[in-house]
């Protein structure tokens, strides 16, 4: 099955506040780019995965009322959120458990330029362990 998603942009307003604020966070290095004025900062991904930029341009507006993007927060989304506050966040919704924790786990903090930003964990495996 293709991804529905294929790509994504976070808009930001300081260009190296936010990419210190997702190495710290998202523990993640970018490629820098300019494309007719647009500032880019290009997350570290690997293909065939879902990719996606830091982008300071006219036209894109930080936002905590718009579309919501969720990044892969690992095996445990307190790890992120902690690097998250201690970089000047605040949390908008604490680790909640998707289905009993049966689908994952969600949480949303606001980024370093004002975005509403998702984290997503894949839920536990089970231990079938006696």
């Amino acid at each position: 099955m293709k991804n529905i998603v294929t790509w994504f942009e976070i808009p930001v307003t300081d260009m190296q506040r936010a990419k210190a604020f997702y190495s710290a966070v998202m523990e993640t290095g970018f490629k820098d780019d300019e494309i007719n004025g647009f500032q880019m900062a290009i997350f570290d991904h690997e293909d065939p995965a879902v990719g996606g930029m830091l982008v300071q341009a006219e036209g894109y507006e930080p936002t905590k009322t718009g579309a919501v993007i969720y990044l892969n927060g690992g095996d445990d989304l307190s790890v992120p959120l902690e690097k998250a506050v201690q970089n000047g966040s605040e949390i908008l919704c604490p680790k909640t458990p998707i289905n009993e924790g049966k689908c994952g786990y969600f949480a949303q903090f606001s980024d370093s330029e004002g975005n509403r930003i998702g984290l997503y964990s894949a839920p536990l495996p089970l231990n079938n362990s006696i």
